[in-house]
């Protein structure tokens, strides 16, 4: 079943084209990656989805036109963005009393649960919290409530590496199941790729890879070539090609990894690596989804 399913989405600012014409499916119960440069469409793409911005062409979410029935979808929908959102002057158990009277879905219970794991005071206001500590706050808030969609907008920019690997080891653990989606975006693209189950690159407003994690583990391949085999290697058309410590490394679509690790070390490529691949040889204009 789908969770989000769209069909020509597009969305114009006068002369610039954010989003150009995309299809994408999300399945119910996946983890997807939306990845791509800083203008490629990610946040336009998430606000037609969360209903915050009119669209053209077709799109449902949770089977609702987000646009027209936003007040409803909202009741399954949950969004965290910049964790600074969170007022400086509220005291997290105002936040808990907050969201108990607003949210019909809101387990008080369970959010106290949640932050008692952590070292924030009921009492504590937000501006005498760190920036992980508010990143703690604003995750149990939101795992409190039994949303079927998860929208995460860069949720742990400017994070240390301990809280951003804590946030996302507590989404997994305390939060999500079969039943929920996720959708995240980040830059942070290798710290996240243990989570996911898809991804999905954008560039320029268009979907230029859209795979399933185990699909990209079958599909590509990187090689650390030996010296005496880099014109053989070559010559068996690698999408991209970068030297690391005087060795080449090539990277393969649909390539047959026994004979390539005749010519030296082959493994699955890192998300990131794909990623800076796959967009210097994406040409401008150019659509390529992949399954």
């Amino acid at each position: 079943m789908a969770c989000i399913e769209a069909r020509g989405l597009r969305k114009a600012f006068g002369a610039t084209i954010a989003v150009d014409g995309i299809d994408l499916r999300v399945e119910e119960g996946r983890i997807l990656g939306l990845i791509g440069p800083n203008g490629a469409g990610k946040t336009t793409a998430l606000n037609a989805i969360l209903g915050l911005t009119p669209y053209e062409g077709e799109l449902t979410v949770l089977g609702r036109d987000p646009w027209t029935e936003r007040d409803l979808l909202m009741r399954d929908v949950c969004f965290i963005a910049d964790v600074a959102v969170l007022p400086r002057w509220i005291r997290a158990s105002e936040a808990l009393d907050y969201l108990e009277g607003v949210h019909p879905r809101f387990d008080r219970t369970k959010a106290e649960g949640f932050l008692a794991k952590t070292s924030i005071g009921r009492n504590s206001k937000v501006r005498q919290l760190s920036k992980g500590m508010v990143a703690q706050l604003h995750l149990a808030l939101v795992m409190a409530i039994d949303a079927k969609l998860l929208v995460l907008d860069e949720p742990t920019l400017g994070l240390d590496i301990l809280f951003r690997k804590q946030f996302y080891d507590s989404l997994l653990n305390d939060y999500f199941d079969r039943e929920r989606t996720i959708i995240v975006t980040t830059h942070q693209v290798e710290e996240v790729q243990h989570v996911l189950t898809d991804l999905m690159f954008i560039d320029r407003g268009r979907i230029v890879l859209d795979c399933s994690m185990e699909a990209i583990e079958a599909r590509y391949l990187e090689l650390m070539v030996r010296p005496e085999h880099v014109g053989a290697a070559r010559a068996r058309g690698p999408i991209h090609e970068r030297q690391l410590f005087g060795r080449t490394i090539m990277l393969f679509d649909r390539a047959d990894r026994e004979q390539l690790s005749a010519m030296g070390e082959v493994r699955t490529p890192g998300v990131a690596d794909l990623f800076v691949a796959v967009m210097e040889g994406h040409p401008a204009g150019a659509q390529g989804a992949a399954s």
